[in-house]
């Protein structure tokens, strides 16, 4: 049994509540896991200090991205709107769980100036769950992509959302009030590990989402992304994959789940980098227009090179 933090709307402090997980030995990380460092009296130390003034948070940080330093390095970061705590307590994630805030109305303003400030030309954006709310955040997203076209006319914009499950009808209306050039949902593992990995999740319901959508705004394009190293097999990788293009989506990433502390759900395997050779082949076989497919690839890393 081990612990994590939940923190409560006004509270500083943290209070610990217990999540199973199962004790192994840690694999040995294999030579091709590399990575890099951030500068702080550079970029890297720039953008930090830009996101704290503007009081913004990047799941660059709230997740413990491995490629912090190097994205924070050249100059870009994933924004991650709606607060920084998430609503569902998913085992291989590292952002804070508990009951969040209300909205912040002054949000877009914001990132649209910090975006402005860092001369983007790509911005990605992301949120926590938010099942507190009626269409689970969807229209301070479009908030956020309106606040930032309008300042950034020339900079293109995608979202990595959450589910929105049982809110998707008012989700979708919402959503198109201020579209993005990238709607990106990841299903993140397979099927049969959903239950212990992705709990509050559904993986039909994801795969309806971004069918939905792209039925609805089909001039969008599509996204989703895959972890693997949870517990999965090969065959089952190619299987979802088959499910995204069956659901109209056209680009994918897939990257090696790497466990944020040992309270987290562990690693089960290390897929060689042919491995990701592979799933890169596949996927333009099946017709993705994009693949990224490599053991440090994340949803959003090198994002705005995707699709050129």
């Amino acid at each position: 049994m081990s612990e994590r933090g939940i923190k409560h709307k006004g509270e500083q402090k943290t209070t610990r509540i217990p999540i199973k997980i199962v004790p192994r030995e840690p694999l040995a990380k294999p030579g091709w896991i590399r990575v890099k460092a951030g500068d702080a009296g550079g970029r890297f130390g720039e953008i930090k200090r830009l996101l704290r003034e503007q009081e913004l948070h990047t799941v660059c940080e709230e997740a413990a991205c491995p490629n912090i330093g190097e994205c924070f390095g050249r100059g870009t970061a994933t924004f991650m709107i709606l607060g920084d705590i998430c609503t569902r307590r998913c085992p291989f994630c590292d952002v804070g769980h508990g009951l969040p805030l209300p909205p912040d109305e002054h949000e877009p303003a914001r990132l649209a100036a910090s975006v402005a400030r860092l001369k983007l030309a790509y911005a990605v954006i992301t949120s926590v769950d938010r099942d507190d709310l009626r269409d689970g955040g969807a229209a301070h997203f479009a908030g956020v992509v309106g606040a930032v076209r309008a300042e950034n006319p020339d900079t293109r914009i995608e979202i990595l959302t959450p589910d929105f499950r049982a809110r998707l009808e008012i989700a979708l209306d919402n959503l198109g009030v201020s579209l993005p050039d990238v709607f990106n949902h990841n299903l993140e593992t397979v099927p049969r590990l959903y239950k212990e990995t992705r709990p509050g999740a559904d993986y039909q319901h994801s795969l309806t989402l971004l069918q939905a959508f792209k039925k609805r705004y089909p001039h969008v394009t599509t996204k989703s992304g895959l972890m693997v190293g949870l517990g999965e097999n090969d065959a089952e990788i190619l299987e979802v994959m088959r499910d995204l293009r069956a659901h109209g989506v056209d680009m994918l990433t897939i990257g090696q789940y790497l466990a944020p502390s040992v309270h987290h759900l562990p690693v089960r395997r290390y897929v060689a980098p042919e491995v990701f050779e592979r799933y890169a082949e596949e996927a333009k076989n099946m017709g993705f227009t994009a693949a990224a497919c490599a053991p440090m690839v994340r949803s959003s890393y090198w994002a705005e090179t995707q699709g050129k």
